[in-house]
Order: structure tokens, then C-alpha cells, then sequence
């Protein structure tokens, strides 16, 4: 994948193998505050309890047991220079209580519905279209394990200055793009989008 700046990349899911370019990645603060892309996966209290070291293990821990958590964007030199987390819905229990991530019918099986909840791609990678590939390959993912539908919690961005720390639920027009359905807008600046895999 190039999109013109220089940046080369192949997406591929998060495996032991892997494990190590995420963890460079994402940095001594697990991307932002120690989070590790566990924010999503724990309680409140129990996501402040952990920041930071304990959610690199726990992370590390999904990772070894084979779960599926996500993709990595790696540049021609097997650095990873993005992120997506994907997995199945029902692995994020905070979506439980959001209202941006209510589903439209409350009475739905979600057990094959699968969740993209965060993106992080390096500084030097930004602008490269490394997300909307990341986005791409998730559906992909997603379809390969058996969801039955996919969604997302994008940011409504139009018409505003795009600020970094807005953007790591993906914007509602990547998603669009990307041939996702608009579901619902939840607020002012945000959205339940979802698109059908079978």
C-alpha cells in the first residue's frame, strides 16, 4: 500500500510473532495515558487500576492466547507504523454502557457482531492512508472469522479542524468510504456506523 508520501505498508493481525512491533509502537505509554488499547476491554475502575504496565500484560496475555485484537500496518522494513483494534463486539465490555455503541434493536444477538474501537498510526505515517487500509483490512478480518456485521464509533469531523486526539475512532467519512452504513448519529460529533458481511 502507498498513498503518495513514501510510506509502504502491509497489514497483518496481531500474533506473538508481531507482538514486539506493537509494543515499539505504541510506545512507553501504550499509545496515550498506559492504555494499551485496553480501554474498551475493561470497567472504568478497573481500567484506572491498571494503566499502564498491567494493561501491557494483559494485552500481551490476549495476544498468547490467540484471541483476535487487532491489525498492524508494517512498513517494508517490518516496523509497524499503524494500529487497529478488531475483535468481536461482546470483547469490549465498555460498549455495553456507551451510547454512541447502542445497537438500533436492543433485543440483537451480537455474538457476531464485530467491533473496530481504535486507530493509532506513528507520526512520520500520518496522511498516508495507513487507516483507511487498516480499515479495509478489518472488514477482511472480520468476514474470515464469521461476523456477521461489522461496526465502528467514527468522529464526525466535517467542518472542523481535525484534532489528533478525536481521531483514534476513525472519522465518519473513512468509514463511509469504506462502504459502512450509517446507523445512527449519536450526539453532536459521533456515530454508530455498521456494514453487513454476509
Amino acid at each position: 500500500m502507498s498513498a503518495g508520501t513514501g510510506v509502504e505498508a502491509t497489514v497483518v493481525a496481531l500474533t506473538e510473532q508481531t507482538w514486539p512491533a506493537l509494543q515499539e509502537l505504541l510506545g512507553p505509554q501504550g499509545g496515550a495515558s498506559g492504555c494499551w488499547c485496553m480501554w474498551f476491554r475493561r470497567t472504568a475502575n478497573d481500567f484506572k487500576r491498571n494503566k499502564g504496565e498491567s494493561n501491557r500484560q494483559a494485552l500481551g496475555e490476549l495476544v498468547s492466547s490467540g484471541e483476535p485484537v487487532g491489525l498492524l500496518a508494517l512498513d517494508a522494513g517490518g516496523r509497524a507504523v499503524g494500529w487497529a483494534a478488531v475483535a468481536p463486539r461482546l470483547a469490549h465490555i465498555r460498549l455495553d454502557r456507551s451510547a454512541v455503541a447502542a445497537p438500533p434493536d436492543p433485543r440483537e444477538d451480537l455474538s457476531d457482531v464485530w467491533s473496530v474501537t481504535c486507530f493509532f498510526v506513528h507520526r512520520e505515517a500520518r496522511g498516508a492512508g495507513i487507516t483507511r487500509s487498516l480499515l479495509g483490512a478489518a472488514v477482511t478480518y472480520a468476514a474470515e472469522h464469521g461476523a456477521r456485521c461489522i461496526e465502528g464509533y467514527p468522529t464526525d469531523t466535517e467542518g472542523d479542524r481535525k484534532q489528533v486526539s478525536t481521531l483514534y475512532h476513525g472519522t465518519l467519512t473513512m468509514f463511509l468510504d469504506a462502504g459502512f452504513e450509517l446507523i445512527g448519529r449519536r450526539g453532536i460529533k459521533r456515530a454508530l456506523v455498521r456494514r453487513d458481511l454476509r
